[in-house]
């Protein structure tokens, strides 16, 4: 089966801030940074991207990313290290059963108000 998406990119207003945050959190799911510039950074694995670009637009709210998570354990590390680096809660990391039974999930919002979500769909080990 091929990929549904081959990249997606965010805006962000601040490259620094968003490469601070996001080389914290990626890690966790096992996404390197692959390559960056003076106003892009962009991560991946398996022949798929995750680019954030500088952008000076507005708020970015309405914007959801769910990001593949290998297991449980790094659903929850993704979410500490999430805070950690300074991004919000948005939904502690925990099964999501209105979604489907084996949801288990964690949400963020990125530093620029980007809603950011590492998910695993398999039962628990």
């Amino acid at each position: 089966m091929s990929a549904l998406f081959d990249h997606v990119t965010l805006g962000v207003s601040d490259i620094a801030r968003a490469r601070a945050f996001y080389n914290r959190i990626m890690p966790t799911l096992g996404v390197p940074l692959l390559w960056e510039t003076a106003t892009m950074l962009t991560y991946g694995k398996d022949g798929q991207d995750f680019g954030l670009q500088c952008d000076t637009a507005s708020a970015r709210q309405g914007t959801h990313v769910a990001f593949a998570a290998p297991d449980r354990t790094s659903v929850d590390r993704f979410h500490a290290e999430a805070l950690a680096a300074g991004g919000q809660d948005a939904g502690a990391p925990g099964l999501r059963p209105q979604y489907q039974g084996r949801y288990y999930a964690a949400f963020i919002l990125d530093p620029d108000g980007n809603r950011i979500e590492a998910v695993f769909h398999a039962p628990e080990d």
